[in-house]
């Protein structure tokens, strides 16, 4: 239990751009799920006037794209490599928060609401697990500094999130389509800076 080791063990991990990029990509990925979860209860009951049995049969159903994403994702970074796959799912989020925050706009309604948030879910259920592996894979002699940090920033993230959710607007649908855009743009520029950075990276 040498604290000077295991500083220097995150530290070294914090200045990795093999570990930070992938795991801030994950966090921001993140703070939007936790974000929806923190705004859909507004969004569903105060806006759209959903009784709580409708609420959880909403999230009871949306749950299943996220599994049916991690399912997908299995078979997908084989084939296509992570980089390109988590490209994609990337992509998917960012279309998803694009058209929830425009749907709050010009039609606030449950079916276009609901369309979106399922883009959004199925890209983030692809990211987690592959951009998880990205952050985690080349660091097997650090496994537990580096799971510990990620965890860590996750948290951060969807702390972040729902704090964003609850005070960008008082009008909850907007807010949660800023927040989404926001750090799926954000997401999105990151994973393009390390593509970037390494061109010889599989996918």
């Amino acid at each position: 239990m040498d604290p000077l080791a295991i500083a220097s063990n995150y530290f070294g991990l914090i200045r990795d751009r093999r570990f930070i990029v992938p795991a801030a990509t994950v966090s921001l990925i993140m703070g939007g799920l936790f974000s929806m979860f923190s705004a859909a209860p507004r969004v569903l009951i105060e806006g759209l006037q959903f009784t709580p049995i409708e609420l959880g049969i909403f999230f009871a159903s949306t749950v299943m794209i996220v599994f049916a994403a991690g399912m997908l994702a299995t078979r997908l970074a084989p084939r296509f490599g992570l980089d390109r796959s988590i490209r994609g799912a990337l992509l998917a989020t960012a279309t998803g928060s694009i058209a929830i925050l425009l749907v709050s706009v010009f039609d606030p309604t449950f079916l276009p609401f609901l369309a979106a948030m399922c883009v959004f879910l199925l890209g983030m259920g692809i990211v987690n697990p592959l951009g998880t592996a990205q952050a985690l894979s080349p660091f097997g002699e650090k496994a537990g500094a580096a799971s510990a940090l990620l965890g860590f920033s996750q948290m951060m993230g969807a702390a972040i999130g729902v704090w964003l959710a609850a005070t960008v607007s008082h009008q909850a649908m907007f807010a949660l389509g800023i927040v989404l855009t926001a750090a799926s743009l954000m997401a999105v520029g990151l994973h393009a800076m390390r593509t970037k950075s390494n061109p010889s990276s599989p996918g």
